[in-house]
């Protein structure tokens, strides 16, 4: 078996599909370069993006563990209130914030995008707090449903066997009311 090398999840095939793509080669200009065809690098693409989703969800996962504290900004929330909230909530858990209201307002404002319309939030925006003194924003919507809907292999497929009790005279419950039977 010959040894692969790998680039944290993602293969040396991967890697490069991802490189060359991301260097703005068509599918088809990539699988000249790598002398495959291009439903192969879409393929490689296609489990790469899913592998950095992957792993994307895994750090936000990993840091919502590691968070000393969470606030979730409603929608409505004014922006201008919002370093104030995060900062009140530090104080609560005992956490110097190492950023001031300008970094607080320009990092929700630029990761939360699009939750904001103008000075208000409009989807609710998740901002974790890390012993630190460091913090994340996390946009509403940046969950695991995300991930799932880029790689729907993950979801849980339905059991074959009845997710309810089954009731009914051939097994063992009451006769049914729809029976010739019982009329």
């Amino acid at each position: 078996m010959a040894w692969v090398r790998r680039y944290g999840l993602l293969t040396e095939k991967q890697y490069l599909v991802l490189k060359l793509r991301f260097s703005g080669m068509t599918q088809d200009e990539v699988s000249r370069v790598l002398g495959t065809t291009r439903e192969n690098v879409a393929i490689i693409e296609r489990r790469a993006r899913e592998r950095v989703a992957l792993a994307l969800e895994t750090v936000r996962i990993f840091k919502e563990m590691l968070s000393v504290k969470t606030v979730v900004v409603e929608a409505g929330t004014h922006l201008i209130n919002v370093p104030s909230i995060v900062v009140d909530a530090a104080n609560q858990a005992g956490v110097k914030l190492r950023a001031n209201f300008t970094r607080l307002y320009d990092e929700i404002r630029y990761k939360a995008r699009g939750c904001i319309e103008g000075v208000r939030v409009v989807k609710p925006v998740k901002i974790l707090i890390l012993r630190s003194g460091d913090f994340e924003v996390i946009p509403y919507g940046d969950t695991l449903k995300d991930v799932l809907r880029v790689r729907p292999s993950l979801r849980r497929k339905p059991s074959r066997q009845p997710q309810h009790d089954v009731v009914g005279p051939d097994h063992g419950g009451p006769p049914n009311p729809a029976t010739p039977e019982n009329p």
